[in-house]
């Protein structure tokens, strides 16, 4: 089985570039399977853990590599259009890889969307939560809610949906505190810095602590798109990628992390 390497955190476009130079485009491991290749992914940092677990799968099967690249959706669409190495984009919305498909950046037939998104009003400390997501959201107690940076983050932009339609934008505004991304925003409420997050369902499953399920009529549909990008479109590892994410073993895996998949 070839080496799996996941590399975290949101890099520049330039220090993408040596980092991709280095990496050797075949390498056995110990022995192990050979022949594979190697694609550079960039994920949404809500999905990273699911992501990982998907790449490992999809290695046993294959004998490919796939590097994993991770950070707020609307930050690797910047660095995608600024050049940076990836060969496949597991956005976090569907606006981000539409625009890279209108900029002529993906492969033809390269679009599609690999997973829905769920979010849930988190707090690490059970006992902040109220009787319904109302109740908890409007508890004058309520000193800080995280939520994901709204601009560059579609969770955050659900998040905002949310507080419009229990009418409590205003009162809840000067309390909110932003994470770059979903991820951050749940650190913030483990580390004691917010009560409360709105956040991806998937991430709470992790971090413990309870939550209460954001009903979906609150907000828009969280579509998460994934993009073959032009660079990756000759690539045996990313097209294997690309398909593998339809198989019934990737949706398996996408399922079982919080997140629902279309028939």
């Amino acid at each position: 089985m070839r080496r799996l390497a996941v590399l975290i955190g949101g890099l520049v476009a330039g220090v993408l570039l040596a980092l991709a130079g280095a990496l050797p485009a075949r390498a056995g491991a110990g022995g192990g399977m050979s022949g594979g290749e190697s694609a550079t992914v960039a994920v949404a940092s809500n999905f990273l853990s699911t992501a990982r677990e998907l790449v490992a799968d999809f290695a046993a099967k294959t004998g490919h590599e796939i590097l994993l690249v991770n950070g707020a959706t609307g930050m690797l669409h910047a660095q995608i259009v600024k050049g940076a190495p990836f060969d496949l984009f597991l956005s976090a919305d569907r606006e981000r890889v539409g625009a890279l498909e209108t900029a002529g950046l993906l492969a033809p037939g390269g679009r599609r969307t690999y997973a829905l998104g769920r979010l849930v009003l988190y707090a690490r400390d059970p006992d902040r939560l109220g009787p319904s997501l109302r109740a908890s959201l409007a508890d004058p107690e309520l000193s800080r809610l995280a939520i994901a940076d709204p601009r560059l983050a579609p969770y955050g932009r659900a998040a905002i949906e949310v507080l419009k339609a229990l009418g409590l934008e205003d009162r809840l505004g000067e309390r909110l505190v932003r994470g770059q991304n979903v991820a951050q925003a749940l650190a913030f409420v483990q580390s004691g810095n917010a009560e409360l997050g709105l956040v991806a369902l998937a991430l709470a499953r992790e971090g413990g602590g309870r939550w209460i399920a954001v009903p979906a009529t609150l907000h828009g549909p969280i579509a998460q798109d994934a993009g073959l990008l032009r660079r990756g479109s000759g690539n045996a590892a990313a097209r294997a990628f690309w398909d593998y994410l339809l198989s019934d073993s990737a949706r398996e895996i996408i399922r079982a992390h919080g997140y629902e998949v279309r028939p």
